[in-house]
């Protein structure tokens, strides 16, 4: 499916596959972060079954300012992790919303157009 951006001077996903996604045309593939702040990382969590709370961690490390809200894009269908993984971002009064990636990557371009300082963590193909 095939997105445009509201304003070309954010970052949006312009489009996604099955196992890549494209920020601003750039087509990347596997896990990544993409911020509407800072662009776009990638994200060393390989698939959901090997997730840990040091992947949610890493959606801190070069963001200025901090998120208001990261977006989990959880793969191909909708799995939750354990609340547990999420403790660094809770404590930091981050909020958390888990969707499928798909959804996840609609919903980023829909806050970012509003000007919300949101983070999408990708699981990509998983």
């Amino acid at each position: 499916m095939k997105l445009h951006a509201d304003r070309p001077d954010q970052y949006s996903i312009t489009s996604y596959g099955e196992d890549w996604i494209a920020v601003n045309g750039q087509r990347h593939a596997g896990s990544l972060i993409i911020s509407s702040d800072t662009g776009v990382r990638s994200w060393s969590c390989p698939n959901f079954e090997q997730i840990a709370e040091a992947h949610f961690q890493e959606l801190l490390l070069p963001a200025t300012p901090v998120p208001e809200l990261v977006l989990f894009g959880s793969g191909q269908r909708l799995r939750f992790v354990h609340p547990a993984l999420l403790r660094g971002l809770i404590g930091q009064r981050i909020g958390v919303e888990t969707m499928d990636t798909v959804a996840a990557c609609r919903t980023f371009n829909i806050l970012a157009a509003e000007g919300r300082r949101v983070t999408a963590a990708l699981l990509v193909g998983a």
